[in-house]
């Protein structure tokens, strides 16, 4: 047997001269991957960055949690929540907006607010935030926005939701500002119109472009971050485009162009097709079955 000890594997112990090609080996392969410069660049005023709320910022649209929020305060009928409550749970469900669904809810927003005072909706505002919405931002987003912050940039809010909802936003979040889309008010109570059209797709990228003009920024070095495919137009404006939780068209076309993506969801069919979480369905479908629950016991 002592013959065949030759096919036996001997331990050897690493010697210095091992270690250190190990090391040198290492080192080598460290450095043959280029290093990703420094993002936001500290001090670079000519920077800013732009963020899409629904579902890049906050899980769910806004646009939804505002009509739960004037729901309770009896803006409406049951319904009209439901209908919400279904929207919602579309969203939540594709990872998509489905235009049909988005323009109901404006419709249904814009009546619903037609004849008070802007002052009141932006005081229920502020209530909203803390009842349905401050629990629901990703908390990863919040630390990219707060990094551009802390470099001494300015960071927006860019969405189609009411521009008082997103102001509110914004200001809780610490954030400079917000672009949103504008209801018509005169002598300071809402007429039932819009000013123009919603702020979606192109009419972001419209309002950032001069925004940018406004405020000396230089595009090339500003960033933005966006779930959907819509706010293609947007992201393309910017030299830092990042898809953020990305619906399947915009984690393609992302990919295609070598942009960068972040995804905060859970669970394997989020990172696989943007679904988010089933809790999150759960509870949309939750609340929506206590309010009407709550509205038959009032009756």
């Amino acid at each position: 047997m002592a013959a065949l000890g030759w096919l036996t594997p001997r331990r050897r112990s690493a010697t210095a001269r091992s270690v250190l090609a190990g090391e040198a080996s290492a080192e080598a392969a460290r450095k043959s991957v280029p290093e990703e410069p420094e993002f936001p660049v500290l001090g670079d005023d000519k920077a800013a960055a732009f963020f899409d709320l629904d579902n890049t910022v906050m899980q769910g649209a806004a646009l939804f949690h505002f009509g739960r929020g004037l729901y309770k305060r009896k803006f409406f009928e049951t319904r009209e929540l439901v209908r919400f409550a279904w929207q919602q749970a579309w969203f939540r469900l594709a990872g998509v907006e489905d235009p049909e669904h988005m323009q109901e809810a404006r419709d249904s927003a814009l009546s619903i607010v037609k004849g008070h005072r802007v002052s009141e909706l932006q005081s229920i505002g502020e209530e909203i935030y803390d009842e349905y919405m401050a629990d629901r931002i990703w908390p990863g987003t919040r630390a990219l926005a707060q990094a551009h912050l802390d470099a001494g940039q300015k960071v927006w809010l860019v969405t189609a939701a009411p521009v008082e909802i997103a102001q509110v936003i914004a200001r809780r979040l610490g954030l400079t500002g917000a672009l949103g889309t504008v209801a018509e008010s005169v002598d300071g109570v809402y007429t039932g119109k819009l000013v123009g059209e919603p702020l979606h797709g192109p009419a972001k990228a419209e309002a950032v472009r001069a925004l940018a003009l406004a405020e000396g920024l230089d595009l090339s070095r500003c960033a933005a971050y966006s779930d959907s495919h819509n706010d293609i137009p947007m992201l393309s404006l910017v030299g830092h485009p990042y898809a953020i939780n990305p619906d399947s068209k915009l984690r393609k076309h992302a990919r295609k162009l070598e942009w960068r993506l972040r995804d905060y969801r859970t669970g394997r069919k989020a990172a696989k097709v943007g679904i988010p979480a089933a809790a999150g369905v759960g509870a949309v479908a939750g609340g929506t079955a206590a309010a009407i629950a709550l509205h038959r016991r009032r009756r």
